[in-house]
Order: C-alpha cells, then sequence, then structure tokens
C-alpha cells in the first residue's frame, strides 16, 4: 500500500477510535494540521467514501465543540494562576 494511504488509513481509524480533533490528530501522526485537513476532506473520500462520511461527522462534531474546550482550557489556566472566581 502507498505510504501516504497509509498515513491516511491510521489517521482516519485514530480520529474515529478516540474522537481526536484534527490538532491531536496531527501531533500523533508527526503531520501539520493542514495536512491532516486536506487527508480527511480531499483525499479519505477518493480512497473510502463511507469511511470519510464517519470520519466527517467526528470533525464536524469537534468544530461545533470548540469553542467549548477553549472556554474549559482558559477557566483551567486562570484556576491554576488563583485568579479564577468560581
Amino acid at each position: 500500500m502507498d505510504p501516504i494511504a497509509e498515513r491516511i488509513a491510521g489517521e482516519a481509524k485514530f480520529i474515529l477510535d478516540t474522537g481526536a480533533t484534527v490538532r491531536a490528530c496531527a501531533g500523533r501522526f508527526g503531520v501539520g494540521k493542514t495536512t491532516v485537513h486536506k487527508d480527511m476532506r480531499e483525499r479519505l473520500p477518493r480512497l473510502d467514501a463511507a469511511l470519510a462520511r464517519r470520519v466527517g461527522q467526528v470533525l464536524d462534531r469537534n468544530r461545533r465543540e470548540r469553542h467549548l474546550r477553549g472556554g474549559e482550557a482558559t477557566r483551567r489556566r486562570f484556576a491554576a494562576l488563583g485568579t479564577a472566581e468560581e
């Protein structure tokens, strides 16, 4: 199998198994976020359309929830500094 196709399949499996964000997937595979986006949105549909739809659902959910994760990270940051109002 082509090394790029192997990476794409690995990324897709990782995202489906863990619900990982694009950033987490990029870090795990040692590639950039742009590469993961291109792999999942352009290359994967050409390899396996059904798998691409399932991965797309996870990516869409992560995108809808990202503002919540950002807010939580900010809350934890300021709580650690001792300046958070509970």
